[in-house]
């Protein structure tokens, strides 16, 4: 977008000048600038937001010598404009008239009142109700990332500190910012280069001291040391440029972000980027959120429990204690069948969290009043339900909701049982609640009585039986009488309008009656606003209580879905011991079993301290991913509460899930597949542990057979003896399945096929041992691949094959290892790949001269 000449004003029409001024104090962002009942757009903007919204560009005269681009938009329609364009990670600056036009000489006076970012939404209307909405920061020290979130339609703030640029990449992916500020010398930009939501800040919004101000000032204390943050430092600077963010586009006090959260890694299982993409947890690898493993799990009653779910999904617990907490609190729901008769009622409680954060903010409007004392009110009839509950964790639930009848009392009396979308027009408040209010509302009422009397009156008085006593907006009240009988209308009749079939005329009577309608209509408009207001300083005292209670309920809604998904879909309670392993007995696929045409086929699994490594071997389209990474869904869906897909399900302690599971191309980067493939690789090998689960599928097919099969095997080998994670290996080369005669604690599994003819069968069923072959032909087949292009593989197949085994004799009987000892010297290494039997008299002769160099 070219930049607008703000140094030469003087040469454009005064509104271009107020237009230009007000547009230099928001570059970055749309202007919306009102003119009467439409919002217009000019210059750049114009051609902008006619490319993004579809409106017609037109021109609006000259200013400048220049002809002036314009675009607008309704104004009465602004809210759907401004969804299409938050999707699009657009901003908006709302301009509004806030002169009176009939006293303004000039121009009359606007002013931004109101900024519309993808990050700081809380308008019901703009916001997916069942997705978070977030606003982040991340801030680029001398080592490692400072990263902030906030969702401003809750009030819930995270900070985290992270070591390595993957581990921002894994928490870019966890949280899905709507929009992202770093600072102007960001130095890692191809980490966020997917975004379009980024907006670059100035240095100074990340300064330290400023920021720890920011905080102490917005939460109201002498340190931070309460919220963990003392000793934090990078996370702290991107919390401040984020709070500076905050209040520069609200323009408002924020009450209801009144805490901070340390977001500890230890805490929870760590998934990186790939994996949080290979396990399509709650976006599918099309982008879209279909065949994912929250679409599954989620049959919430509530936004607020649909949104925590989506992160209990990507942070998966660790400690124990907690998570068995859950599940107790589930099975008493599940086994009581108070997880159905609780659903109702959860539902009758809408999404309290966002109501409460609009409230926090005074944006909330007539009907979510309304929505908070329906939710209000049905908090006695849960507190009932959950009263006779055993488990400690409903019981602390039960607690946290709690209840709130004076507020409860004070909505009831306040608020009409359907109030109007907007306090503009009045008619929220209801009669009995403010009795000056009632006396304005009667005398306007009584006035309405008075119209019909008049009426009549003159109807007899005149014989005029046409004549009518209306109102408009426009020309006030009047006296209607049809042409033909006008000749009848007394001299005191004053003619106000003439229209086609009929005339209009006022009496001073009337004109005296319209000055107190108007005058009673308006002052009780005023004062009901006045009440209004009101309102929020009576219920914002009880903000944290509400913000607590929209917590829990969300809680109690998630834990009830886990028992309704149990019962639904045959899910089974896990046990989580402190032995290492895991043992799946009769295991499925959460989200292939449901989307699935045909029965889906169990499997089990056991890994353990001796099984440390299952290479799995199939044909393609046999199941191997699908048995992958059904282990890997069902040891994360035990970890954050929920039942499993198993017939039983015995997990040990897990730090980390890693998958290398498929690959593309990273253009933008450069990346080939082979190179995003040994980039997911190499993390894996640098970061898995003894107690990590990793899933690796298909090493090594990147590039040349050979190469491959020396990486695959390495890999291998590597993670089973050096780290001896629980790893599960799915290959094509056959030549792994030698490693279980090689390492103790690796297993062969595979999935088997039966061929009719040139025709095959997938089993999908896990057997041991390894398979006996891949079935690559008839796949191949099955796809469509020419008969004669499938007849000339099956012969290069059978040379290749026999090739092959006139060689193998030649070859060492004892796999070297891929990984030799580093204290072998280099001579020693040498001599150990030296077969003498196979060597001519001058190839001994040579390598004696390298071995005396080496040495």
């Amino acid at each position: 977008m070219n930049p607008i000449d703000t140094q030469s004003l003087e040469k454009h029409t005064p509104m271009m000048r107020q237009y230009l001024t007000l547009k230099a104090e928001n570059p970055d962002m749309l202007l919306f600038y009102r003119m009467g009942d439409f919002y217009e757009l000019f210059y750049d903007d114009a051609k902008r937001a006619s490319e993004l919204l579809g409106i017609s560009l037109t021109a609006r005269g000259k200013s400048g010598g220049d002809p002036i681009p314009m675009a607008g938009l309704p104004y009465h329609a602004v809210e759907g404009y401004l969804a299409k364009l938050v999707q699009l990670r657009v901003s908006v600056a709302i301009c509004e008239q806030i002169g009176d036009p009939a006293t303004s000489k000039g121009p009359v006076e606007r002013k931004v009142v109101r900024l519309v970012t993808p990050g700081t939404l809380t308008d019901e209307a703009l916001l997916q109700e069942r997705q978070d909405n977030l606003l982040a920061a991340v801030y680029h020290g001398k080592v490692g990332f400072g990263y902030a979130t906030l969702d401003l339609s809750s009030g819930r703030f995270v900070v985290s500190e992270l070591d390595t640029k993957d581990a921002l990449e894994a928490e870019l992916q966890r949280t899905n910012p709507a929009e992202l500020l770093y600072s102007e010398d960001f130095s890692e930009m191809s980490l966020i280069k997917g975004f379009n939501g980024k907006r670059r800040r100035p240095e100074w919004e990340f300064d330290f001291d400023t920021s720890r101000k920011l905080l102490l000032d917005q939460f109201k204390t002498k340190d931070l040391r309460g919220f963990g943050l003392e000793n934090v430092r990078l996370s702290l600077q991107a919390a401040g440029c984020l709070m500076q963010y905050v209040k520069d586009t609200q323009r408002t006090a924020l009450p209801h972000i009144n805490s901070i959260v340390l977001f500890n890694q230890d805490d929870s299982i760590v998934l990186d980027a790939a994996t949080r993409r290979n396990l399509e947890l709650t976006i599918n690898l099309q982008g879209g959120r279909e065949n994912t493993l929250s679409a599954i799990l989620d049959n919430t009653t509530t936004p607020m429990g649909s949104r925590m779910l989506q992160r209990w999904i990507h942070e998966p617990l660790r400690d124990r204690q907690q998570v068995e907490s859950r599940l107790g609190a589930l099975d008493e729901l599940l086994n009581s069948g108070l997880f159905d008769t609780l659903t109702p009622h959860l539902k009758g409680l809408g999404d309290i969290e966002r109501i409460t954060a609009r409230l926090a903010l005074r944006s909330a409007r007539p009907r979510d009043f309304s929505r908070l004392k329906q939710a209000l009110s049905i908090l006695p009839d849960i507190q009932a339900l959950l009263a006779d509950c055993q488990s400690p964790h409903l019981i602390r639930l039960a607690k946290v909701i709690g209840e709130f009848p004076d507020e409860l009392a004070l909505l009831d009396r306040a608020i009409v049982d359907n109030p109007p979308m907007l306090i503009r027009d009045g008619g929220v408040l209801k009669d009995g609640y403010n009795e000056e209010l009632d006396q304005w509302r009667a005398l306007s009422k009584g006035a309405t009585d008075y119209l019909t009397e008049l009426e009549t009156r003159e109807k007899q008085a005149t014989g005029i039986s046409t004549l009518k006593v209306g109102y408009n907006r426009v020309h006030g009240y009047y006296i209607e009488v049809s042409r033909r009988e006008s000749d009848l209308v007394p001299l005191s009749y004053q003619r106000r309008q003439t229209l086609k079939n009929t005339e209009r005329y006022i009496i001073a009577e009337l004109k005296e009656h319209e000055e107190k309608v108007l005058s009673s209509q308006g002052k009780a408009l005023a004062l009901e606003k006045q009440l209004w207001e009101q309102l929020f300083d009576l219920i914002l005292p009880r903000l944290h209580e509400l913000q607590l209670f929209a917590q829990g309920a969300a809680e109690l809604d998630v834990i009830s879905n886990f028992a309704e998904r149990a019962e639904t879909l045959n899910y089974q309670c896990p046990t989580l011991t402190d032995a290492a392993g895991i043992h799946i007995e009769s295991g499925r696929h959460p989200v292939v079993e449901q989307v699935s045409q045909s029965p889906f086929i169990a499997n089990p699994v056991t890994l353990n301290s001796t099984r440390k490594m299952l290479i799995v071997t199939g044909p393609n389209m046999g199941g191997k991913s699908t048995y992958m990474r059904q282990v890997a869904l069902i040891t994360l869906m035990a970890h954050i509460g929920s039942y499993v897909p198993a017939q039983s399900a015995v997990i040990g302690p897990i730090d980390r899930i890693f998958t290398r599971i498929g690959a593309s191309d990273d253009l933008a980067s450069g990346r080939s597949t082979f190179m995003v493939e040994m980039t997911e690789t190499a993390n894996i090998l640098h970061n898995a542990t003894t107690q990590s689960l990793v899933l690796m599928d298909e090493i090594g097919r990147g590039t040349s057979t050979y190469d491959g099969l020396s990486l695959a095997w390495s890999a291998a080998e590597y993670l089973a003896e050096k780290i001896q994670a629980m790893t599960l290996f799915a290959t094509h080369y056959f030549e792994l399945t030698q490693l279980p005669e090689l390492i103790a604690n690796v297993e062969n599994v595979h999935l088997d096929a039966i061929e009719h003819g040139d025709n095959i069968v997938f089993m999908h069923a896990v057997q041991e041992g390894a398979a006996s072959k891949s079935y690559g032909l008839q796949v191949a087949a099955l796809a469509g691949v020419p008969a004669k292009v499938i007849a000339a593989a099956k012969h290069k197949l059978h040379h290749l094959e026999s090739r092959d085994s006139s060689q193998t004799s030649k070859l060492p009987t004892q796999q070297s290892m891929a990984f030799p000892d580093p204290t072998v010297s280099q001579v020693e290494d040498a001599l150990m790949s030296i077969n003498p039997d196979e060597l001519s008299p001058k190839q001994a002769l040579e390598i004696l001269y390298r071995l005396k160099q080496l040495a």
